[in-house]
């Protein structure tokens, strides 16, 4: 790497990490996510709602993960369900379950800005949106009609959004239990807060859900109005808390959700890919010198000798091919048969002829034809062609088998 490669890294270097740097200390931006979960500590969660109720005494609570149509199946006991949730939708099975289960002496409460319109349609009234008249801010304001319950500067919000309140269709029988206003217009307050009785039971329906939020609560003395819309609940029987009809409940689509989810976690692993990636940039390539293949060498010796022979037939040296293909022959008797040819003997052709097949007088005939061919200077190509015929002939006479 060169001198310049090497400042343009080292720059690009700290660049990314002052960007992360600044990526990882910059604060989170305010969640304002409709949660209303009892774990969540976020603005709009209700950690705190749930806490406070839990640590009051005489509540007898149990949670509920499925589908109310599910759970009042499998005979649901006598009590209150609970709904707390942004929306809060049943289909009309589901509905009329939770009726019939009402009318027999249970309580429902609802708290969410969306409520099933077939329940609404039941009750004979609907919701609205409340506007601010007078470009007015739309801070919402919430307080009780009960004297022994209302305050004298009312639960006010700090945040602003669109509130919802109730109006009556025909001749509904309801009654009102707690009204919104926007702050500075005490003069137009509407429902918010009602209560229907049916069969022999009773419903409440609340239209603001942002008031068990953790933000609202701890606020001033808002937590006051928490503890105070309890009061409409029967703790002599149990609550059944739903978990079901939930925004803010968790879905875990990747396994890398814990560790994105967490900041610390995720620089961490991000910061793990860069450095995976430079270490195989930098230390994946060769750190020596490319080794060359070397192919490994051909055996080239049958054209060697057919060059060689070649050569000696073009230059007309026949008496050395003679000589060539006698030394051949007698390597060939040494390698073959495991017999000495150093010495031309009676021992020598008997043993010969007893390893090769051929007869005593068939060998001694070839290397008489050796020696005189040997001796002959002047040999010339026929008594090459005739030397070779014979020893050819010897060979393919060696116990039945070929001697090329």
């Amino acid at each position: 790497m060169g001198k310049t490669a090497k400042l343009f890294f080292g720059f690009f270097m700290l660049l990314v990490v002052f960007l992360t740097y600044l990526e990882a200390t910059e604060p989170e931006p305010v969640n304002w996510t409709p949660s209303y979960m009892s774990d969540d500590k976020i603005p709009l969660g209700s950690l705190v709602f749930y806490e406070s109720w839990g640590n009051t005494n005489n509540w007898k609570m149990e949670e509920i993960s499925i589908p109310a149509f599910e759970k009042l199946a499998d005979s649901l006991g006598n009590g209150t369900y609970f709904f707390l949730n942004n929306s809060v939708a049943f289909d009309q099975d589901e509905l009329d379950r939770l009726l019939d289960w009402v009318n027999k002496g249970n309580e429902l409460f609802i708290s969410a800005r969306g409520i099933s319109p077939a329940l609404l349609d039941t009750l004979h009234v609907e919701t609205k949106v409340f506007i601010p008249k007078n470009d007015l801010s739309s801070k919402p304001e919430l307080n009780f009609k009960n004297s022994d319950l209302k305050s004298e500067a009312g639960f006010k919000f700090k945040n602003e959004f669109p509130p919802l309140f109730f109006q009556q269709k025909d001749s509904a029988a309801i009654q009102v239990l707690g009204q919104i206003n926007i702050q500075g217009d005490d003069k137009n307050k509407q429902p918010n807060f009602i209560s229907s009785n049916f069969g022999k039971g009773k419903i409440y329906l609340h239209t603001t859900p942002e008031a068990f939020g953790n933000y609202f609560l701890l606020t001033q003395q808002n937590y006051e109005y928490g503890e105070k819309i309890l009061a409409y609940i029967n703790n002599e029987k149990p609550v059944f808390l739903d978990n079901y009809y939930k925004a803010g409940k968790s879905f875990y689509t990747s396994p890398l959700y814990i560790l994105l989810s967490d900041n610390r976690l995720k620089w961490a692993y991000y910061f793990l890919l860069a450095g995976s990636i430079l270490f195989i940039i930098f230390e994946g390539k060769r750190k020596q010198r490319a080794i060359p293949v070397v192919n490994p060498l051909k055996n080239q010796s049958y054209e060697y000798a057919k060059t060689v022979g070649d050569l000696y037939l073009e230059e007309k040296e026949y008496a050395e091919l003679i000589s060539k293909k006698i030394n051949l022959f007698l390597e060939y008797i040494r390698m073959n048969y495991k017999i000495s040819t150093k010495n031309i003997d009676e021992e020598f052709h008997t043993l010969l002829a007893a390893k090769s097949g051929n007869s005593v007088a068939t060998g001694k005939k070839l290397f008489e034809k050796m020696e005189r061919f040997s001796k002959n200077k002047n040999a010339g190509k026929s008594e090459f062609f005739e030397l070779a015929e014979a020893i050819n002939n010897f060979k393919s006479n060696s116990n039945g088998k070929s001697g090329k």
